[in-house]
């Protein structure tokens, strides 16, 4: 047999096997586009394909689209996640009729689970490409209460606010906390300290980064300092993934026990009543995690024998439903201490009229305080937006000075006061900007269903004089898409008289979302192109309203 045949077939087998060897040593680049696909191409162009090789995660129309890839048992060594971020709670497109999203509550699910092992086991680089994904500050704060609780379970003062230090900085939650714990021992994870360019800025971006770099310093585990320099005037950043001996993994650990699918309801609420056994004080740094996973039971899931024994096993246990009572009231945030007092109802802690009773006292806490705003109307409005702390309104005794303040009278309208409603829609109309916005957010809340009563507030908005309280005034009154045709006449009236831009504009606001066509006619538009005031702005409302007044008389062709 001659000797190149004798070896061919080695020679075939050697080339297979270096094929082979040359496909498993091309870097798996995993995209997530859930919006601008610009990063992702602009990568894709500037990485040599003989190296890396692009796989995209998401699967269009499919909304389990990780767990697809993760049965697929794809590895990626760089992943590189493409969307809006604003307020950390998932990455998500702007594009018209874009379902595709990615909530961080998933991604903490898939990492505290370990449901998928392989897809991110080898990951060298992370690039989130969105707004505030590595901000530091943390997503929520703890005010004074904590101190306090620690000085009544028998801290010094200062023990307490050494501990409460401590607290804070073993439970930090930000942005870029939660990417460190998704993204566990990777080495190199990067992103944005606050607002992120958009894609195509990125992009260009990008580019000039690969006109002078080589793609060999890409997933490579190292920070790059030149993308880093690039980058630094749009606030990237960089950081590493957590690990076991970072000061917070117990606080990892204990998190990401209400998100491991490992782990049944009762097995977690089992980790809920001894986590409530622990000091009030830190109990107050789960409250997010504690309430989002027990509202998370369904009424199924409650009636489930093992479920319903873990509840009563809570529900029953005086010594903690004591000490989580005594740290609500002292809770210094209104918001935050109402949301205490419904998950206490949830645990079976507070029967209906209790927890109105809870309510009720936090309301006129804030109002013997004097410490009543905008915030606070707006809180008392939704806790009663069903009514059901109408029948609680015997129990604030206000005097008759007290009763008066519009701040007062709101909280009183929100539940249920007819006097106070009367008083707040007199207050829509006051010189006081300040009075003004509380009647505004009572309003939202509240609006108006009487003809009567809207009539009366528009006549009285019409006639104040023109300052910044009357815009606020005006842009509530747009809210109610006006068909009186004697009001409408006024408020175009007002409008050659106004001495303000700003008023002109709210005008116009609120013919726009009127029925304006009851008094359209080249009278209206010669009032409002000959009256209207200079603005440096271009085109604004006061165009918009001229066309359509226009287009809503003359004749077609």
């Amino acid at each position: 047999m001659p000797a190149v045949t004798k070896f061919a077939p080695l020679f075939v087998l050697l080339l297979a096997v270096g094929v082979h060897d040359a496909q498993a040593a091309r870097k798996t680049v995993c995209t997530i586009t859930v919006n601008s696909p610009d990063e992702k191409e602009t990568f894709r162009r500037n990485l040599p394909p003989d190296e890396f090789q692009f796989v995209e995660l998401v699967e269009r129309g499919r909304p389990d689209w990780l767990a697809s890839a993760c049965q697929k048992g794809i590895r990626c060594d760089m992943l590189l996640v493409s969307g809006h971020f604003d307020d950390g709670t998932e990455f998500y497109s702007d594009r018209v009729g874009a379902r595709e999203s990615l909530p961080t509550a998933e991604l903490e699910r898939v990492s505290c689970s370990n449901s998928c092992p392989g897809l991110f086991s080898q990951l060298k680089e992370v690039y989130l490409f969105g707004c505030n994904t590595l901000e530091a500050q943390p997503l929520t704060s703890h005010s004074s209460e904590i101190g306090r609780s620690l000085v009544r379970s028998g801290y010094s003062p200062v023990d307490a606010e050494r501990l409460a230090r401590e607290l804070e900085e073993q439970h930090r939650d930000s942005n870029r906390d939660r990417m460190r714990h998704i993204f566990r021992d990777v080495p190199v994870i990067y992103g944005f300290s606050s607002k992120a360019p958009l894609g195509p800025a990125a992009a260009s971006l990008l580019n000039r980064y690969f006109q002078t770099s080589a793609s060999t310093e890409i997933a490579t585990g190292r920070p790059n300092s030149k993308l880093l320099n690039l980058f630094a005037p749009v606030s990237m950043t960089v950081t590493a993934g957590s690990r076991d001996s970072d000061p917070d993994a117990g606080f990892r650990q204990d998190a990401c026990r209400f998100s491991d699918d490992r782990l049944s309801a009762a097995q977690k609420l089992a980790f809920v009543h001894a986590l409530l056994g622990r000091e009030m004080a830190e109990v107050r740094m789960y409250l997010d995690r504690i309430e989002t996973y027990v509202g998370s039971l369904s009424e199924a899931d409650r009636q489930t024998a093992v479920v319903a024994q873990a509840l009563r096993e809570i529900a029953h246990d005086k010594e903690v439903r004591t000490r989580y009572l005594a740290f609500t009231g002292d809770v210094d945030e209104p918001a935050v201490r109402a949301r205490m007092i419904e998950l206490a109802a949830s645990l079976g802690w507070l029967s209906p009229s209790e927890k109105r009773a809870q309510l009720v006292q936090m309301i006129g806490d804030r109002l013997a305080r004097n410490a009543v705003g905008p915030s606070e109307v707006d809180l008392v409005c939704r806790l009663n937006k069903d009514h059901e702390l109408d029948q609680e309104l015997h129990r604030l005794q206000l005097s008759p000075e007290e009763a008066n303040k519009v701040t007062d009278s709101a909280i009183l309208a929100c539940l249920g006061s007819e006097k106070a409603h009367a008083r707040i829609l007199r207050a829509l109309a006051s010189p006081n900007d300040e009075e003004v916005e509380i009647a505004q957010v009572y309003l939202h809340h509240r609006p108006i269903a009487d003809a009567a009563e809207l009539r009366g507030v528009a006549t009285a908005i019409v006639g104040m004089n023109g300052t910044s309280a009357q815009v606020r005034a005006l842009d509530t009154l747009a809210h109610y898409q006006l068909s009186d045709g004697e009001i409408l006449a006024a408020l175009a009236h007002l409008f050659s008289l106004a001495k303000s831009v700003n008023v002109q504009r709210a005008i116009a606001g609120v013919l726009i979302r009127s029925d304006y066509r009851t008094i359209a006619g080249p009278e209206l538009v010669r009032v409002l192109r000959e009256h209207r005031l200079k603005s440096q702005e271009g085109v604004d409302l006061i165009d918009v309203l001229i066309r359509h007044v226009e287009a809503s008389y003359l004749p077609r062709s």
